[in-house]
């Protein structure tokens, strides 16, 4: 039977260990490799740095686990052993008043991002770039994670390309993927630079953003063994996406407010777990 969680741990493994090997030495100073993309896609030889690793200090976590909890919206609040706190899609709020050490913006939306940081928010991460002719970026290594961007398309108000980011966190051995306010299918391309993602959020309001049946096809390709949505505009928008998964994606309501993740105890096939407070958002979100 196939298993998402033994598959994550023997990607991560063989990656690691091939592409040290591949890697030059004068390479090695560059920055952060990542190991959630497909090896045989993503050689870029002398272009590709070198894994660095942190220092421990969180007294709750291991350094393979993480914890993540729903903050609103689209917000998921990621939580390192290092002491790193990810907000993803940050607006400036959190449900729990929580400040981040890093805050990721998917698209220039008053719902999805801020330019009002507090002192503790070390860094961010914007989903889109305003230079003409430029696309966001981003792979970079903060303690104990890395992260990195796949931009995709806008397509509300006519096209805007590269208006939207996919952020992906590679932190305890995990790949936790936001795909941000997608609004059309990734292509084999995209797919290839997301890589594997161990968690996914999606958003699941099945019409500012990608059609539930467009969204079931992505999860079908992805085969993340945790999925978490997001974007829950209006009542009726989960119950409806959760009909598109049909019965061989199972759901569990997670009843404490952080859920403790590691590539050790990942569910053996893909599950949505509901996090507390995900249910709908007020439709003055988008």
């Amino acid at each position: 039977m196939f298993s998402p969680r033994k598959t994550s741990l023997a990607l991560a493994t063989a990656a690691f260990a091939f592409v040290a090997q591949l890697i030059p030495a004068s390479a090695q100073s560059k920055g952060p490799v990542s190991t959630c993309l497909a090896v045989a896609d993503n050689l870029r030889g002398p272009e590709m740095p070198h894994v660095q690793f942190a220092s421990f200090k969180s007294a709750e976590l291991s350094q393979f686990e993480v914890a993540i909890s729903y903050q609103g919206h689209s917000m998921y609040l990621i939580e390192t052993a290092s002491g790193e706190r990810i907000i993803t899609d940050y607006a400036g709020w959190t449900t729990d008043g929580v400040v981040p050490t890093i805050a990721t913006m998917n698209q220039a939306h008053s719902s999805h991002y801020t330019n009002s940081y507090d002192p503790n928010v070390t860094r961010a991460f914007r989903g889109w770039n305003n230079e003409p002719g430029k696309i966001a970026e981003h792979n970079e290594q903060i303690n104990d994670v890395i992260v990195r961007n796949v931009t995709t398309d806008l397509l509300r108000y006519g096209t805007v390309p590269d208006g939207n980011s996919i952020f992906i966190f590679e932190v305890a051995g995990l790949c936790i993927g936001h795909l941000g306010h997608l609004h059309h299918k990734l292509s084999e391309d995209h797919l290839a630079k997301i890589g594997r993602l161990d968690v996914v959020m999606v958003p699941v309001d099945g019409g500012l953003t990608l059609r539930h049946d467009s969204v079931r096809e992505l999860l079908d390709r992805l085969r993340s063994s945790v999925i978490l949505p997001m974007h829950v505009r209006f009542a009726g928008a989960l119950p409806q996406f959760l009909a598109h998964l049909g019965d061989d994606i199972p759901v569990q309501t997670v009843s404490e407010k952080k859920l403790v993740l590691s590539l050790r105890n990942l569910p053996k096939q893909p599950t949505v777990m509901l996090m507390p407070g995900v249910s709908y958002a007020p439709r003055s979100f988008d």
